[in-house]
């Protein structure tokens, strides 16, 4: 995707959000800038942003509005596809597992370098577009369920209301991509880290994602047949009908 992606960012501090939109504006990006969740609500009304940059503690104008995490959950929760970017100034390993928990893409501490909120973008704007490296119309079968890997969409077959396509946030469909292109071979936490484009992705947060996947995939995610864990060396996807 070229940089001139079109980038919400929603952020309650006026100051670093008026900085974010200057400096990710000199990047080239189209941006829009909300300060609270119910603007960024109805910003999302009249756009369709390629990404979402948000602050994890925002409040709403009297302090009892949605903070980030509850606004991309609630996204998630209603379908929302957009990549999303938590920024938050907390740095322990709980408060970004809470992101990715409630369907956040990445995370990024604060204080930061705008050079780097700019790569993480541009990352995981590459992670959400069209291009893949792999076979036209390769598919990896799960059960009732199939993944193409070269859209990275995973479908539920049949002619049950049901079937179609099952929403994968961007992080899970970099991850079951990953694990699909390797199938049948372990893949470590650092395999895992490295796919989603954070090297400093934790155990735990990786765990997190494998646990998100496997109630994508799984009948019983607590008795996986397809996603398994090998006990101190990874994860693999094993395939089949």
């Amino acid at each position: 995707m070229s940089e001139s992606a079109h980038i919400l960012v929603v952020e309650d501090d006026d100051r670093l959000r008026a900085q974010l939109a200057r400096y990710l504006a000199q990047q080239g990006f189209r941006v829009t800038s909300a300060e609270n969740a119910r603007a960024a609500r109805a910003s999302l009304g009249a756009i369709q942003p390629d990404l979402m940059v948000l602050d994890v503690m925002m409040p709403g104008p009297d302090g009892t509005g949605e903070t980030g995490l509850e606004l991309t959950a609630s996204l998630r929760d209603a379908g929302a596809t957009t990549p999303i970017l938590l920024l938050t100034a907390r740095g322990a390993p709980e408060d970004r597992i809470a992101g990715f928990e409630c369907g956040a893409d990445d995370y990024l501490g604060k204080p930061f370098d705008p050079r780097e909120l700019v790569l993480r973008i541009r990352a995981m704007l590459r992670r959400a577009g069209p291009s893949i490296p792999v076979p036209a119309h390769t598919t990896i079968p799960l059960g009732r369920l199939e993944f193409d890997l070269a859209r990275a969409e995973l479908r539920r077959l049949g002619a049950s209301p049901q079937a179609g396509t099952i929403y994968l946030t961007g992080g899970e469909a970099s991850l079951l991509t990953a694990l699909a292109q390797k199938a049948n071979e372990v893949l470590t936490r650092e395999d895992i880290a490295a796919a989603l484009g954070s090297d400093d992705v934790g155990e735990r947060a990786v765990d997190v994602q494998i646990t998100r996947l496997r109630r994508k995939i799984e009948t019983d995610p607590r008795e996986p047949r397809f996603l398994h864990t090998v006990r101190g060396r990874g994860y693999v996807l094993k395939p089949g009908n």
